[in-house]
């Protein structure tokens, strides 16, 4: 039993893939088949890749042990601002825009936290209105921006749309390749065991040299980054952009990450685990449609696994904890304690 907790806390995809496998069976099964059709599928995993970028972006946050709960309005901006230039500036240009714009709040949101001491959620949900209301008041009058065939034939705006490598949607390409990205950052990098310290124990990564404040500023950035990177996939995707454009989409990234593996305490995470996450959470939405069910109850679902993997997160390292207390023997406890461990 305690090899299997260990092996469940180490590797929590393992969990979230038979979760993923779970539901295509069930689906697919309770859908006639038309849950796994090629359609559905292509559709599934664009939403998933979307989805997941922007998740990735929140598990570097929730493993710094912080939460960012602007990145639905940071996604909104990003999608609003690109639509807005790339009628005007070349598709690259216009993404890269975008995309700092979304850096830049994200860099201010996290010098907030990190520097200032602010709760994360405080200063994230206030940043979370602030940039939906201005969303609100620059479409006040447009209503939206939209694309014109000309940008849709461009196949420089198709690189971040809809467009295609060898029959692969370009959103699922850029998905994969930002997911081998930060693995590398996370698992691989000085940064990334900086930030895992930093998580697991801040006041213990500080005193062993860690610049605890310049780690968390900077996932602040990733995620604002990345959340704008799937707020400009989206946008080229669906050619326009509302005032509802972004929203609750934070809450989704947020369901992902915990229910791929990150522990919101911090100090843990699984970035294949967060993007399976996402596939589970876009597989319940597209079933829910197939099945012509309201879509509240696709919230309630996101509200209930969040609460229901916390719950389960920490019951496994409270379980992990006991179990090694349980099988450490007196004259082990000895030796430790004679290490200085």
């Amino acid at each position: 039993m305690r090899k299997a907790l260990a092996l469940l806390a180490k590797r929590s995809e393992i969990g979230v893939a038979a979760i993923s496998l779970l539901v295509v069976l069930i689906f697919t099964a309770t859908s006639g088949g038309i849950w796994l059709s090629r359609i559905n599928m292509v559709e599934v995993l664009r939403v998933t890749s979307v989805l997941g970028i922007m998740a990735l972006g929140e598990a570097f946050v929730i493993t710094s042990g912080e939460i960012d709960i602007s990145l639905g309005s940071v996604f909104g901006v990003a999608g609003m601002v690109f639509l807005a230039l790339a009628s005007q500036l070349p598709a690259p240009l216009a993404a890269l825009i975008a995309l700092s714009a979304g850096a830049l709040i994200g860099a201010v949101n996290g010098y907030v936290v990190a520097y200032l001491h602010i709760p994360s959620l405080v200063v994230t949900l206030g940043s979370s209105f602030m940039f939906r209301g201005l969303i609100y008041a620059v479409l006040e009058k447009t209503f939206a921006f939209s694309t014109t065939a000309a940008m849709r034939a461009d196949p420089l705006y198709r690189l971040f749309g809809d467009g295609r490598v060898l029959g692969i949607n370009n959103a699922l390409l850029w998905a994969l390749g930002l997911l081998l990205v930060l693995s590398y950052v996370l698992y691989l990098s000085p940064f990334g065991n900086r930030l895992l310290a930093v998580g697991g124990d801040e006041l213990s990564a500080h005193s062993r040299g860690v610049r605890t404040r310049k780690v968390k500023w900077t996932v602040f950035v990733i995620a604002g980054l990345l959340a704008g990177l799937a707020g400009i996939l989206e946008a080229s995707n669906l050619g326009f952009v509302d005032g509802s454009f972004g929203r609750q989409r934070e809450l989704q990234a947020i369901a992902a990450a915990v229910l791929g593996g990150c522990v919101l305490t911090g100090g843990r995470s699984s970035l294949i685990g967060t993007v399976l996450g996402a596939f589970i959470l876009s597989g319940i939405q597209s079933y829910l449609v197939i099945k012509a069910i309201q879509p509240q109850w696709f919230i309630l679902l996101m509200g209930l696994i969040i609460v229901l993997v916390s719950l389960s997160n920490r019951g496994l390292v409270e379980a992990l904890t006991w179990q090694r207390r349980a099988h450490t023997t007196p004259a082990a406890e000895g030796k430790l304690a004679a290490d200085g461990g």
